[in-house]
């Protein structure tokens, strides 16, 4: 079982490659025009906003007690799995 500290780091590395991934998206959302565009600035702008909660919960993560860590733990995963499976939803619509 990875320690604390490798479950920070990797959660910050993957959320980390999830904003890169993003920032790619808002480009390639530029060289659209119309409805699309609106559409995909809507919903890039959503993923940033699912993205904060896994940003705050590695903060929180970060602060805890051993007590706390493994339900803490937890509920990280389970926020950051949403986050990818939305993530890599909306990517695949805008192939």
């Amino acid at each position: 079982m990875p320690n604390r500290e490798e479950v920070i780091e990797k959660l910050k590395q993957q959320l980390d490659y999830t904003n890169q991934k993003l920032d790619e998206l808002e480009v390639k959302a530029q060289q659209v025009s119309g409805e699309a565009r609106k559409k995909y600035e809507e919903q890039i702008g959503h993923l940033r906003e699912m993205s904060q909660p896994a940003r705050d919960k590695l903060e929180a993560m970060k602060a805890a007690g051993e007590s706390q860590w493994d339900s803490m733990s937890a509920e990280a995963d389970k926020i950051y799995k949403a986050l990818v499976h939305s993530f890599n939803y909306f990517k695949s619509q805008v192939k």
